[in-house]
């Protein structure tokens, strides 16, 4: 399941309460958040299976932060 800023019309305190439920929801399936909101990207970090990735962008170009050109993804697709 992929949720793409699942935070928009969202009020901040309820941030911490979606990662919750994005966090339960992971337990029975594989979850992609994109989100450009710190406060639930923090939240969703916090959880012990979260494997966050962050992206920037450089010259145009989107990279993955921390890895090298000849370095593999910190992911696995079985």
């Amino acid at each position: 399941m992929v949720l793409n800023e699942p935070e928009n019309s969202l009020h901040p305190d309820l941030l911490p309460a979606l990662a919750r439920l994005i966090a339960r929801a992971s337990r029975h399936s594989q979850v992609w958040v994109i989100s450009h909101a710190s406060r639930l990207v923090a939240a969703l970090n916090q959880a012990p299976d979260c494997h966050g990735v962050e992206l920037e962008k450089e010259l145009g170009e989107t990279h993955i932060m921390g890895q090298g050109l000849l370095n593999t993804p910190i992911w696995n697709w079985p």
